[in-house]
């Protein structure tokens, strides 16, 4: 078992003991998650942290889309325990880059494909196959991708 996983496992256990009804089905359903992408496939098979990472990232993101639109529902309980939720998940990713580091990040990166030959708008998929290994598992997609445009307008 990965570490991470086993992480999630034994806060899993301290969560039930402690009785925190919140972060407990917060831990099943991602471990559910995880376990379901392991299965998934011709075969089953382990987890890196890597992947187990993504997989937290991306339940992470399930949460505040849904705390966004049970918000914009009406319905503030459910949208604060998505809230919450998403806040349990985000202790096991690493800390996300400020807009700085983005920006420095994303600069660097609009050099090195200019310096290649690349220009104006036409050059956003050379610079984002340059950021997205630097920026992976930091910084989501939407958010890299408008950095990008910025500085490649301008």
């Amino acid at each position: 078992m990965t570490t991470l996983k086993s992480k999630l496992q034994e806060d899993l256990t301290a969560a039930i003991r402690g009785r925190d009804e919140l972060r407990s089905s917060t831990l099943r359903l991602t471990l559910s998650a995880i376990t379901k992408e392991e299965v998934s496939g011709k075969t089953a098979r382990e987890l890196s942290d890597d992947e187990v990472q993504k997989v937290i990232a991306r339940e992470a993101k399930k949460r505040r889309e849904a705390a966004e639109a049970f918000g914009q529902g009406g319905r503030a309980e459910q949208a604060e325990r998505e809230k919450a939720e998403g806040e349990i998940l985000a202790e096991y990713l690493p800390k996300p880059l400020t807009d700085d580091e983005l920006h420095a990040i994303v600069a660097q990166a609009v050099a090195e494909a200019r310096a290649a030959g690349a220009e104006g708008p036409r050059a956003m998929g050379q610079v984002m196959k340059i950021v997205n290994p630097k920026v992976a598992g930091l910084a989501e997609g939407g958010r890299v991708a408008a950095a990008v445009k910025k500085l490649l307008a301008g």
